[in-house]
């Protein structure tokens, strides 16, 4: 009986770390501060565009002041919307809507939420073989299946998020923002291979390929 209290316990501890630890970590961390009057009302209208809703909005005042980011985090009913200076004050309005789509998109398929499942199941396997409750052998083998499955489904997922993104504002406007902050970051989207196979997270390249295979089919 103690050991199932172990294990449980083992398992919700990884589920809250994984699902509450970034937005305790980013409120703690992080410089933030309230958006402004004409800031919130700007980012109200954006994301009503892009159909997202949250229970809080912060602006991250980054050191690099053209330093695009858009992330929600936190559990339901305590998300938080965490958008960077530079998405509110120069950011092309088509780029800062296909940003908060993919947020919506990822917030509606219960993205983060999911990971957070995966994991804890992970950890508490780990922990039911360290304490013997299970044979290593099997328990070995139900790690392999399950990671394997989480990567699978965990990219699925995604591309759920990305379609549902699409849904609201178009699949075209999406791969433009994703393509628009890449090129202002530097960097060229990379495509999958053998080795992104074992990520839950597809290649951002391999997203936008499929965005635009949606837009040409639609």
């Amino acid at each position: 009986m103690l050991t199932a209290v172990f294990l449980l316990g083992v398992a919700v501890l990884a589920l809250l770390t994984v699902e509450i630890g970034p937005l305790y970590a980013a409120d703690r961390f992080r410089d933030l501060r309230d958006p402004t009057d004409p800031e919130r009302a700007a980012l109200d209208e954006l994301r009503r565009e892009a159909g997202l809703g949250v229970d809080r909005v912060a602006i991250v005042e980054a050191a690099d002041p053209d330093a695009i980011d858009v992330s929600v985090k936190g559990p339901p009913r305590r998300r938080v919307l965490f958008v960077t200076e530079a998405v509110v004050g120069g950011l092309e309005e088509d780029v800062a809507v296909g940003l908060l789509a993919a947020e919506a998109g990822r917030v509606g398929t219960y993205y983060a939420e999911f990971r957070a499942v995966a994991v804890a199941v992970v950890v508490g396997v780990l922990a039911a073989i360290v304490t013997a409750t299970i044979a290593f052998d099997a328990g070995f083998l139900a790690l392999v299946a399950i990671g394997l499955a989480s990567f699978w489904v965990g990219r699925r997922v995604q591309y759920a998020a990305d379609d549902r993104a699409a849904d609201a504002v178009g699949a075209d406007r999406v791969a433009d923002a994703f393509e628009r902050v890449a090129e202002r970051r530097g960097v060229e989207p990379e495509t999958g291979d053998w080795s992104t196979w074992f990520e839950v997270q597809p290649p951002l390249g391999d997203r936008i390929a499929a965005l635009r295979r949606r837009a040409d089919g639609e």
